[in-house]
């Protein structure tokens, strides 16, 4: 997927000597205030609100008060937020916080590791205030939570950055320093099947996605089958809402589907009942469908798709299995143009594709993979390579993980969790042994 880079311009310098700035702070006194907005050297690390930061709900909710300059105009004062930062050590830290107040003085209350410390906001210029020294007790994820009691437009409060001191010289904080938008969506983590070696040129894609409680988060995308062109999986878009999505990519690269000439562009061919078809963007563009299906969590479904090379192009074609319906049903066929390939790049994928849940946790099981080739003999696919995006190989979030569970994949992003798998490492689940049964004579109808 694209990432468009979002940037924070941050010029640095010291106003004043260190000592002489936390004693000032210590006793009360925010008379100074940097200029111009800036931030202060003397810390080791400056954490940006804007790009590590929640408004805490019960599932899914608003997050007004958070924006790419970060924690900005905050008055609600029935709400939470939380900072996240990663440190690869225990360690004692000191914890400080670039602030300011809209008009009158505010009781800003603050946790860390459930370590409660009010601070009094009176400046209504950026100044930097302490919080205190707090200790981690283990390395791993940890955040700054907040709270605005007072709340209301007087006092409104602005929190750009966290900073901390007390990191070793050989340890490292992890948190988001640029990318925002991607950043707060969280790292999306892949499995690529590997094939076996006797397998010919693949016509089916064959496998099956199971989802359980509660990780069945709004904006998560368990893709299934993807492929060099395009991918076929189960979203949640809504409390009421979700779907089964398929997708093909045009073989013209923009994000506009408007600029794709007519010679470039994905037809569709067929689609299934109460499937809607039209085109996508903004990471690619081609041509999208989707079926609204309340798909439950603990089901396991099923996903098949084909990919066959005609005289003016590939045809795409995906249909899905509900064991409530017990039959296959058709989402679409789409030709691809300028394109001749059977089924390449065989993958699955779990993303985030909603800002607001980037603080909690997905997992999806993916089990039973396997492609029949164009001579007709299925293969199963028991290895994959796991991999990630440009989130977590920047080392910027390192929620993600992967793995296998005796005949099952599985994935988990988001959520802030301490366990972590290397980009790259091979997976290998236990065979099954038992190719799908599928009718394929009446697929065609």
């Amino acid at each position: 997927m694209k990432q468009k880079t979002l940037s924070i311009e941050k010029n640095v310098r010291i106003i004043i000597p260190l000592y002489i700035l936390f004693v000032l702070i210590q006793s009360g006194c925010s008379d100074l205030t940097p200029e111009n907005n800036e931030i202060p050297e003397s810390f080791q690390y400056t954490i940006p609100t804007g790009g590590n930061s929640w408004v805490i709900h019960e599932g899914i909710g608003p997050q007004e008060a958070i924006s790419d300059s970060g924690i900005i105009k905050w008055s609600d004062p029935g709400k939470i937020i939380r900072t996240y930062f990663r440190t690869s050590e225990a360690t004692d830290l000191e914890i400080a916080i670039r602030v300011k107040t809209s008009q009158t003085a505010s009781e800003l209350k603050t946790s860390f590791n459930d370590n409660p410390k009010d601070v009094r906001i009176s400046n209504t210029d950026f100044d930097t205030l302490m919080i205190g020294k707090f200790k981690t007790e283990n390395p791993g994820y940890q955040y700054v939570e907040f709270e605005n009691p007072q709340g209301g437009p007087d006092q409104a409060l602005d929190i750009t950055h966290i900073l901390l001191n007390g990191i070793g010289a050989n340890q490292k904080v992890h948190y988001v320093s640029e990318d925002f938008y991607w950043g707060r969506r969280g790292p999306s983590v892949h499995l690529n099947y590997q094939k076996p070696e006797n397998t010919g040129d693949v016509l089916w894609f064959y496998n099956e996605v199971t989802v359980t409680e509660p990780y069945d988060v709004i904006g998560s995308f368990y893709m299934a089958n993807g492929f060099s062109h395009g991918y076929f999986g189960m979203q949640v878009n809504g409390p009421d809402e979700r779907r089964i999505l398929f997708s093909v990519w045009s073989p013209y690269e923009t994000d506009d589907p408007g600029e794709i000439p007519e010679e470039s562009r994905v037809k569709l061919l067929r689609k299934g009942e109460n499937v809607y078809a039209g085109k996508f963007g903004n990471e690619g563009s081609g041509g999208q469908s989707y079926l609204k299906y309340n798909w439950k969590a603990g089901n396991t479904y099923r996903f098949l798709l084909k990919g066959e090379p005609v005289d003016q192009g590939t045809i795409y074609t995906a249909w899905f299995y509900a064991p409530a319906n017990d039959t296959w049903k058709l989402i679409a066929s789409f030709r691809r143009p300028k394109t001749s390939t059977y089924l390449k790049r065989l993958h699955s994928f779990l993303e985030n594709f909603r800002t607001e849940t980037g603080y909690l946790t997905r997992k999806g099981f993916y089990s039973n993979q396997w492609v029949r080739d164009k001579e007709g003999s299925w293969h199963e696919l028991t290895r994959a390579k796991f991999t990630a995006d440009a989130t977590a190989r920047k080392g910027e979030r390192l929620d993600y993980t992967g793995g296998a569970e005796n005949d099952k994949f599985y994935l988990k992003n988001c959520g802030f969790f301490d366990e972590n798998l290397e980009i790259g490492s091979m997976l290998e689940r236990k065979p099954t042994g038992n190719p799908p049964d599928v009718d394929f004579p009446a697929l065609q109808h």
